[in-house]
């Protein structure tokens, strides 16, 4: 059984449907990159599998249980962590105010977290607004892991940020697969995401066109699905 099971999924914006038939599975232990054009629909099948977007048609399942009917608090107690777009970290908590906000008990604690990410412990008192893009982006996934989540889900991960720094996080997010943890992983850099994931799922108009594994993933679909 799959630990995320999303079928047919059909969402909405007051009148405006804006998926129309995303389709995708992650196992345990899997990294599964959701990819697809600008406007294609993958924030909004984040933000469906969260339950921040409640007007959904089709099933979401976590560990054979139906998110559908769950308020987002639920979804997130089930074990969904979510760094999001944007990053939205808590600009006026310190760096450790917001790594403590979101944890949970388990395995990830703040230790564990700037063991990741040695730059987060060295700005442990350093208010979140006084931190780099990619700073602030290593706190979003930071407090994401502090949540003790069974699935990961990283929403534009390296989106604006100096190659240095994408490189830390690419190396991050291999060390977190490696440690068995789930992720599903949305990002423009294709490089990366072949050398991580298992699977890769594509959208183009709010639905599920291509699924496969990064070595299928031809040059043919790449600029039908995700060229310029």
């Amino acid at each position: 059984m799959s630990l995320l099971e999303v079928s047919n999924l059909e969402a909405f914006y007051g009148a405006s449907q804006a998926l129309f038939g995303v389709n995708l599975q992650i196992a345990e232990g899997q990294l599964v990159a959701l990819m697809g054009r600008n406007g294609m629909g993958k924030t909004t099948t984040v933000r469906s599998i969260t339950r921040m977007l409640r007007t959904t048609k089709g099933a979401i399942r976590f560990d054979g249980k139906d998110l559908t009917v769950l308020p987002s608090f639920r979804a997130a107690r089930l074990g969904i962590g979510l760094a999001p777009e944007g990053r939205r970290c808590f600009a006026n908590l310190s760096v450790s105010e917001n790594l403590m906000a979101s944890a949970r008990s388990g395995p990830w604690d703040i230790e564990k977290a700037t063991e990741l990410f040695p730059r987060l412990g060295e700005r442990m008192t350093q208010s979140a607004s006084t931190l780099s893009g990619g700073e602030q982006q290593m706190l979003a996934i930071a407090r994401a892991l502090l949540t003790n989540p069974r699935l990961l889900i990283l929403d534009e991960a390296t989106e604006g940020l100096a190659p240095v720094v994408r490189q830390e996080i690419w190396a991050a997010i291999a060390k977190l697969k490696q440690g068995g943890q789930s992720i599903l992983v949305i990002d423009k850099g294709f490089s990366e995401l072949r050398a991580v994931a298992d699977r890769c799922v594509i959208l183009a108009r709010g639905e599920t066109v291509w699924t496969g594994t990064p070595a299928s993933l031809t040059s043919d679909v790449e600029t039908e699905f995700l060229g310029v």
